[in-house]
């Protein structure tokens, strides 16, 4: 008998013993995700009245303004939802995925092919990572038994997030490289001083390793696998029995593979007039990337009636996106217009060194990131101020330009908001996997730190 068929017999692996411990707080703390919105509406407006002096009528303003602030982005994020999974529930997209999993037969390297598939998804984008990674986990999990689903769900997610530290999509890391607000002040600066220099290459690396063995390592005992539910991925098109077969106009007209073709091929045509002109990752903006998963319906979908068919079918999974992002667009209008986003970062500002800024600064952002959680909108905020702290301190400002995005993505891990698209393609609930998620930034929070701090000592 194997080790890992004695760890399954006996209770588990030591790495799952312990991230059973934080099944505790999603079992019986972790609300829905919409409860955890208003929790955090109701704190940030307390702590806007008390600490910025903003007065309740004020802040309540901020409030408003900042719900309709992310409408845009909002439908954005609803409508990618919407077509990712369109395109990743087809029958095309389906054996594709089902192909690749049947590359593997053991779930150590089941976990190992998710986990390598997500990261490289990741440095194409994060949109595309984020829905297409739990389809992949689906596949799997129907070839190989014993795989905890919730915990490959979890996984998968991860390496959107880390993937996100080395991607040259990251927004930051895009933002600086071009005309920038801040240009006068640093100048600025190619990815390859920010996103690939050596030490973030080194620490990357390191994490991506871990987190990688650690979900490999990870095996519950038997009686405490979680397997895929099937019944999460209905037939989102039309059998043909449910089809118009009067052979009138409207029907040939809802069954044309003409329009469809015609339709498809304009876009396939701006897709690859996009990509010659602005090159590959230049292109990759949020809008594109949705766009090709629009453009890419209208093949595998071959007529508008089994097309709008699997919109209609998806569309409920954009409900939990579609209620809570204005409401996020909320929390950080309040935390940005009061000042209290400035007053956290600022406090950590003031009391680092050359030294201990990169750890600091990774903390702030940590922090911050669970009320503002967009990387561009929290560096709008905490970006400046920033800066000025590592030109102050003369500490290593690629080091703390990679701080910073390390501490905005680690807790995405914590924050649930971009981990819901994933969770409403495969019919899942958020304290499914939020514990393994925090046994995961529990372990990234430790390990970061520790480098933040030594690297600073070499630089």
């Amino acid at each position: 008998m194997s080790l890992y068929d004695i760890e399954r017999a006996e209770g588990g692996s030591l790495l799952w013993r312990m991230s059973k411990k934080f099944d505790f707080a999603a079992e019986r703390i972790i609300p829905d995700p919409l409860v955890f919105c208003m929790i955090f509406t109701v704190v940030i407006f307390g702590a806007g009245v008390l600490v910025t002096g903003n007065g309740p009528l004020t802040m309540a303003q901020f409030w408003y303004d900042g719900i309709w602030s992310q409408a845009a982005f909002a439908f954005q994020m609803a409508f990618m939802v919407v077509c990712c999974a369109v395109t990743a529930r087809s029958a095309q997209v389906s054996r594709g995925l089902d192909l690749l999993a049947g590359v593997v037969r053991r779930p150590a390297t089941a976990v190992l092919l998710l986990m390598v598939f997500g990261y490289l998804a990741s440095f194409v984008n994060w949109a595309f990572a984020l829905i297409v990674t739990p389809v992949l986990a689906m596949a799997l999990s129907q070839r190989i038994r014993g795989l905890h689903f919730p915990m490959l769900i979890a996984a998968g997610y991860s390496t959107m997030i880390l993937g996100q530290c080395l991607s040259p999509t990251g927004t930051i890391y895009a933002l600086l490289a071009g005309d920038h607000p801040m240009a006068d002040k640093i100048g600025v600066i190619p990815q390859t001083v920010t996103t690939y220099n050596p030490m973030n290459i080194v620490i990357w690396v390191l994490l991506a390793g871990l987190t990688t063995l650690i979900a490999m390592m990870t095996r519950p005992s038997d009686h405490e696998v979680v397997e895929f539910n099937q019944e999460v991925t209905p037939n989102v098109a039309p059998t043909p029995e449910t089809e118009d077969h009067t052979g009138s106009i409207a029907e040939r007209l809802n069954g044309s593979r003409v329009l469809m073709w015609a339709i498809g091929t304009l876009g396939a045509v701006m897709i690859g007039f996009t990509v010659a002109r602005n090159g590959l990752f230049a292109s990759l903006s949020l809008s594109f990337v949705i766009f090709v998963f629009l453009i890419a319906n209208f093949f595998l979908y071959n007529t508008p009636a089994r097309f709008i068919a699997a919109y209609r079918e998806n569309l409920k999974l954009a409900t939990d996106v579609m209620i809570q992002f204005p409401f996020y667009g909320g929390i950080a209008g309040m935390m940005a217009n009061s000042g209290l986003a400035t007053v956290v970062v600022g406090f950590f500002a003031s009391i680092s060194t050359a030294n201990t800024l990169p750890f600091f600064t990774y903390l702030s952002s940590s922090l911050v990131n669970l009320f503002i959680p967009s990387q561009g909108g929290q560096w709008i905020v905490q970006g400046e101020i920033t800066v000025d702290a590592a030109i102050q301190t003369g500490a290593d400002l690629p080091l703390i330009i990679n701080a910073f995005v390390y501490g905005d993505q680690a807790t995405n891990l914590l924050q649930p908001l971009y981990v819901i698209p994933a969770l409403a393609v495969v019919g899942m609930r958020l304290r499914d996997v939020w514990g393994y998620m925090a046994f995961l930034w529990s372990i990234w929070f430790a390990v970061t730190s520790i480098l933040l701090l030594s690297v600073s000592f070499f630089l």
